[in-house]
């Protein structure tokens, strides 16, 4: 068993409108230090976004959110942020900013596999819900 490690997270937005607020979720980030973690995965639903705006130029959003697992993986395939240390490339891109690909406010807590996290993250915050799968009150 691992010891349990801080680790750090946000979700990845696509806001077609900004001005209007309305957001899909797209994708995690996480950063775990202590174990040397910093990845992010997508998981762009295309209808999704186009309910929201038809008119948005899809192919451009894909080639952006692209760049967010190469800025984590780092190096000079990433350029010069990717000369950055992992930390400080997290807080880059999770730095707030009024654009169409925005990320939500970071989250903090403990954990021992920070891949198996950010698994659960995607298919509890970005992927839809499927049929049965919801948990309903009464």
């Amino acid at each position: 068993m691992r010891d349990h490690s801080s680790y750090d997270y946000a979700v990845i937005r696509v806001v077609p409108r900004v001005e209007r607020e309305e957001f899909v979720n797209v994708g995690i980030v996480v950063s775990c230090p202590a174990q040397g973690f910093l990845e992010a995965r997508i998981d762009f639903d295309v209808s999704r976004i186009a309910a929201l705006d038809p008119t948005l130029d899809i192919e451009a959003i894909r080639a952006h959110l692209a760049t967010i697992p190469v800025i984590c993986t780092g190096g000079e395939v990433a350029g010069p942020i990717g000369q950055l240390s992992p930390r400080e490339r997290f807080r880059w891109l999770v730095a707030p900013r009024s654009a169409v690909i925005q990320f939500s406010a970071a989250h903090t807590g403990r954990c021992e596999d920070p891949r198996a996290l950010l698994t659960r993250l995607m298919d509890t915050m970005v992927r839809p819900a499927r049929a049965g799968s919801a948990k309903t009150s009464r």
